[in-house]
């Protein structure tokens, strides 16, 4: 299912939403701080150029990428987006390192790390570039950390939210890191986001802005295949799960996705790098790369080969709200429009 209209466009008729945008499109250089969380295989050039189109901010996803293809997609990103974009480096992926020696030259605006959290030095080297950072939190302990370490904003991210996760909810993020954290730095809140009333109430709460990514995932100028975007259509919220960690020895971070027969796979993986680390056969290390492969495979197989049994649909609870596929324009129009339609109910209830 279509949206009827792609050329729909957020409207500057926002007098309330604005006062409370001011804040994190200042931070971002954008019309609207509502950021496109990045997706490995998914947040491309073109994806973040769309949001850049829309006014919102887009971010491009490192993930394990090959460094000489993400310098081409930082430089096509520039040319699109007049330097208004960011990059998601994965801390516990593969091509980390070369993607920090990569940011050194190619001197992207912003860097959000993600997956884990980054080395203080790690930080430091970054700002060096002239690089505002971004840094997920998924605790209050690892939020007060990344701004002790320079962090210029935070991502709030419940454990609502698609791909790596923590385990905490974001009813219980809100009210200890939004609430104590957001006169420190600007903080932007992810996880089960997807409508616009529920923007205007974080809005309300403090927030500098929202990120969104399984909405945009589905859009018509994702590239993810057919079949995946079918799949986010079908699903309730109670089928994006995450992943289980069987055994301490190899702490793994969690994924949610949906429920498939990857799913199976991945917990047989562990029992097997498990039983590896018993023997002495395998590092600690080495099995964690292993993981990290393993989902940078299967979330190809779903995203380019439209393989939605094997592959990883990572997705967050939000996908119980994608009912349509929809424009970024009008992605971007509805939660604009009706952020400043709910202020409006809010403003005349309290009146």
């Amino acid at each position: 299912m279509s949206h009827p209209d792609s050329s729909v466009s957020a409207s500057a008729a926002t007098p309330l939403a604005d006062r409370f945008f001011r804040r994190g499109a200042e931070f971002l250089g954008c019309r609207y701080p509502v950021i496109c969380g990045a997706m490995t295989w998914v947040s491309d050039p073109n994806l973040v150029a769309a949001v850049h189109a829309a006014g919102g901010f887009g971010c491009l996803a490192g993930g394990n990428t090959p460094p000489e293809i993400l310098e081409r997609q930082i430089t096509e990103t520039r040319e699109r987006t007049g330097n208004c974009f960011g990059v998601n480096v994965i801390v516990i992926a593969p091509a980390y390192k070369a993607h920090l020696e990569l940011i050194r030259s190619a001197k992207p605006p912003f860097i959000i790390f993600a997956g884990s959290f980054p080395h203080e030095r790690e930080v430091r080297q970054v700002k060096e570039t002239g690089a505002k950072v971004l840094c997920f939190a998924s605790t209050q302990s690892i939020a007060e950390r990344m701004i002790r370490y320079g962090a210029d904003g935070i991502i709030l991210e419940g454990s609502e939210s698609g791909g790596h996760i923590g385990h905490v909810a974001l009813s219980v993020l809100l009210q200890q890191v939004l609430f104590t954290c957001a006169d420190k730095v600007p903080v932007f809140v992810a996880g089960g986001v997807g409508t616009a009333r529920m923007s205007a109430h974080l809005f309300l709460m403090g927030a500098a802005g929202v990120q969104l990514g399984t909405r945009f995932a589905a859009s018509t100028e994702s590239c993810a295949h057919a079949k995946f975007k079918d799949m986010f259509l079908r699903a309730e919220a109670r089928d994006a799960v995450s992943t289980p960690q069987f055994d301490s020895r190899l702490p793994v971070v969690s994924v949610r996705a949906l429920r498939n027969k990857g799913h199976e796979e991945f917990r047989k993986l562990q029992l097997a790098l498990v039983q590896q680390l018993e023997a002495g056969t395998i590092r600690r290390e080495q099995a964690q790369m292993e993981v990290e492969k393993f989902w940078m495979g299967a979330l190809r197989r779903a995203v380019i080969d439209g393989d939605v049994e094997h592959g990883s649909l990572m997705a967050g609870q939000s996908v119980g709200l994608v009912k349509c596929i929809e424009s970024v324009a009008a992605i971007m129009n509805d939660l604009v429009t009706g952020t400043e339609a709910e202020l409006q109910r809010v403003k005349a209830t309290l009146a």
